[in-house]
């Protein structure tokens, strides 16, 4: 078994506040997310709480976007806390945060994801970095964040 952490930063002119509503509401990450086209189809559903501690997302599509779930599990102005739970296409729980940090120009937000590799996904780590897998993802994710933030 091996950690990892995959970790990409952006900077968005925008107040912390305006980035902080479209992560700790998973209703607005159809407007952002790096996987919302993978799969056009994709089910979705949300139970738990509205927006912060507590809300749930679950999603099922198909063999690329797989299935999973996330669940906010801390909310502050400056960080935002995800269990994130994966299904399909393998098992595994990794722990996400979003760090939204003032900065002069706006906000610098760091989406930061841990874990540990293990039975097939650790194998396939060894040959396949999961840094190298995800981390176009989060950059994906942060230049479509910063679009609609600052829009």
């Amino acid at each position: 078994m091996a950690e990892f952490e995959v970790v990409r930063q952006a900077v968005i002119t925008a107040e912390p506040s305006r980035i902080h509503g479209l992560i700790d509401d998973f209703h607005e990450w159809t407007k952002w997310s790096p996987w919302e086209d993978i799969d056009p189809q994709l089910q979705r559903s949300y139970t738990g709480s509205d927006a912060g501690v507590g809300a749930k997302y679950a999603w099922d599509g198909n063999r690329k976007a797989g299935r999973g779930a996330m669940e906010i599990t801390s909310s502050d102005v400056r960080e935002i806390g995800i269990r994130l739970a994966f299904e399909k296409p393998f098992k595994a729980v990794n722990q996400t945060t979003f760090e939204l940090n003032p900065v002069e120009s706006g906000t610098q937000v760091v989406w930061r994801m841990t874990g540990q590799r293990q039975g097939v996904m650790g194998l396939i780590g060894k040959v396949f970095p999961i840094d190298n897998m995800v981390g176009k993802d989060f950059e994906k994710g942060l230049g479509r964040l910063k679009a609609v933030a600052e829009a």
